[in-house]
């Protein structure tokens, strides 16, 4: 048995993790709410996008766009979207996970593929495989990436299907279900599609400047913007949503342990006192 002031220095070792963890959840609580309301925020646009695109399909403009073009998958573009730090449970292993296995059922069907990672665990890992064509690696977005790095992934992957260099481009990422359950998927973001819903008439009734043509481009672009970006959204939603709980798990066990060690320290003090007791019963006895 560890002697009590063992006992008492691995306490306080615990009962300083605890802190730490605690201090961990509650920020990461913060940090999932905003970015759960950000991910709400972004979906009147998606609808609103989705709405003018059905009109446009209607009018037969989206059937030959080079957006829109479906072709035979060949070579497709995989953007893999992990965290830039641990501790978020298993957040990272199972989109990784399902990143391996878009990459062997690749290989089944003999497809090729390049791959976009977003965020400095997806980057490492990505490097480490073989026979993997690694087009980009973007580590450090902030929690709502607008900016330039959202716009070179876009781009890339936008000129890289307009270039037929790839037949397909995919995105694997967390999508935030709920705070207590987030799912790896897959969603597509060339070539571009849209969710018929009904037309409103002031859609139907609107003059589109300089052309429908135009306003196609623009708005398929946004659409697919958006994906992307609601893809990211997802992902940091899920990311401090799982911290939150990992930090949780770990705050609560330390409570455990904490206990556990304290009545260990209790039972090991106890012994002592009744060692001492019993050898002053011993020498009295003995002087007698």
């Amino acid at each position: 048995m560890a002697s009590t002031q063992q006992l008492k220095s691995r306490i306080r070792s615990v009962k300083s993790t605890k802190q730490i963890t605690k201090a961990m959840q509650m920020v990461a609580a913060s940090k999932m709410r905003r970015a759960q309301d950000a991910t709400k925020a972004s979906a009147p646009y998606e609808r609103a996008a989705n709405e003018l695109l059905s009109y446009l399909n209607s009018q037969g403009v989206t059937t030959y766009h080079k957006w829109f073009e479906e072709r035979p998958i060949k070579s497709r573009m995989i953007i893999v979207i992990a965290s830039d730090k641990g501790l978020a449970g298993a957040f990272n292993a199972n989109v990784l996970k399902a990143y391996v296995s878009n990459l062997k059922s690749d290989d089944t069907d003999k497809v090729a593929n390049k791959t976009i990672a977003v965020g400095r665990k997806a980057s490492a890992f990505v490097t480490r495989i073989k026979d993997t064509e690694v087009v980009g690696t973007y580590e450090d977005l902030p929690d709502h990436p607008e900016g330039s790095q959202f716009h070179a992934i876009l781009n890339t992957a936008k000129d890289a299907f307009e270039a037929h260099e790839v037949d397909a481009v995919d995105v694997i990422y967390t999508k935030f279900v709920s705070s207590i359950t987030q799912e790896a998927r897959v969603a597509r973001l060339f070539p571009a599609g849209f969710s018929e819903v009904p037309v409103s008439s002031f859609v139907r009734d609107a003059v589109y400047e300089p052309s429908v043509e135009a306003v196609l481009d623009d708005v398929a672009y946004r659409l697919i913007g958006s994906r992307l970006f609601q893809a990211l959204l997802d992902s940091r939603a899920s990311e401090h949503s799982m911290r939150m709980l990992a930090m949780k798990n770990a705050t609560d066990n330390a409570t455990d342990l904490v206990d556990d060690l304290t009545l260990e320290m209790n039972k090991a003090r106890q012994g002592a006192i009744t060692q001492e007791l019993a050898e002053i019963s011993g020498g009295a006895e003995a002087m007698k």
